[in-house]
C-alpha cells in the first residue's frame, strides 16, 4: 500500500518531470528549410518548438514552479493547484500538438516527430500529476509545523521579558557576554 506522503513525492516528481520533458521537447529543431541558391551553398533556416508555438515555453515553466508549491500546499489551495497544473500541461500538450500540425518539417528528419511527440507527452505528464493533485491532494501531508508562522508574545512596556532583553542589549554594549553566566 501506498503511503500519502509518497503519493505526493511522486506526483511533484510527475509533474516536474513532465514539465521538464516539454521544456526540453519545444527547444528542438523541429523543422529544417532548405533553400537552394544558385551559385551560392544552400541557405538552412531551422525552426524550433518555441518558433512555433512560444507560450508552450511559459506552460512549461509554470507546471515546474506548480510542481515545486505542491509540497508547500494543503486542502483546497493544493486541489487548486492541481487544477491550474492539469490546464497548464493540457496547454503545453495542445500547443506541441498545433505547432506541429501546420509545420513542413523539411530536412529536419526524425527530429520534426520525435520532439513534438516528446513536448506532448510531457504535457499529458502535467496533466496526471495535477488530476492527481486535484483529485487526492486535500488527502496527503502538508509540511512539518516547523515551516509554518508562529503568532509572537504580545509584549508590553511593563513586561519582565523585555527589560530581560534591554538587560541582555545593555551587557552586549559592555562588552560582556551574556549566554557565560
Amino acid at each position: 500500500m501506498t503511503t500519502p506522503g509518497r503519493k505526493l513525492g511522486v506526483t511533484v516528481l510527475t509533474c516536474a518531470a513532465g514539465a521538464g520533458l516539454a521544456l526540453y521537447g519545444i527547444t528542438r529543431t523541429w523543422a529544417v528549410e532548405v533553400t537552394a541558391r544558385p551559385g551560392l551553398s544552400e541557405l538552412r533556416t531551422t525552426r524550433t518548438g518555441t518558433d512555433v508555438a512560444p507560450w508552450v515555453i511559459g506552460l512549461a515553466l509554470v507546471a515546474l514552479a506548480g510542481a515545486g508549491a505542491l509540497p508547500a500546499t494543503r486542502g483546497t489551495p493544493r486541489r487548486v493547484l492541481g487544477a491550474l497544473l492539469a490546464l497548464a500541461g493540457a496547454g503545453a500538450a495542445a500547443g506541441a500538438v498545433v505547432g506541429r500540425a501546420g509545420l513542413d518539417a523539411g530536412s529536419a528528419g526524425a527530429g520534426a516527430t520525435v520532439w513534438p511527440i516528446v513536448c506532448a507527452l510531457g504535457g499529458v505528464l502535467v496533466v496526471a500529476g495535477g488530476w492527481q493533485a486535484a483529485r487526492h491532494g486535500h488527502e496527503w501531508p502538508g509540511m512539518g509545523a516547523r515551516y509554518e508562522r508562529r503568532p509572537q508574545p504580545t509584549v508590553t512596556a511593563g513586561d519582565d521579558q523585555r527589560a530581560d532583553n534591554r538587560a541582555v542589549w545593555d551587557a552586549l554594549d559592555r562588552g560582556d557576554d551574556p549566554t557565560a553566566r
